[in-house]
């Protein structure tokens, strides 16, 4: 019997369940790169970034360390927007459609 290959958009796509938390997950990893980059360009300590972000330093911890599950939206455009950055999101219109299951023999 042939096994079942999924193709994925995207590395979210592989890790969600739907495409509405791989829509999330992106969103919210985007935004946690961005944040740490303003974190190291400023060469702030753990502390420092908790200081400027308005949060905690294990919180700044799991940031720098991708602990994506940890963070909402909410709680990412809260800290951007504690450090003076502006997060602005838009709809795009989609490329394609989503990819179906392709069946291939062993």
């Amino acid at each position: 019997m042939g096994k079942m290959v999924h193709s994925f958009k995207s590395v979210w796509g592989a890790l969600a369940d739907t495409p509405e938390q791989a829509a999330s997950l992106r969103v919210r990893a985007g935004l946690m790169r961005q944040i740490t980059e303003v974190i190291e360009a400023n060469g702030w300590t753990q502390v420092d970034a908790s200081t400027q972000c308005g949060g905690t330093q294990p919180r700044i911890n799991d940031l720098l360390h991708g602990r994506i599950s940890r963070f909402s939206l909410d709680a990412l455009v809260n800290m951007a927007a504690a450090l003076g950055r502006p997060v602005r999101v838009e709809l795009q219109r989609p490329t394609r459609k989503p990819l179906t299951p392709v069946r291939c023999s062993a």
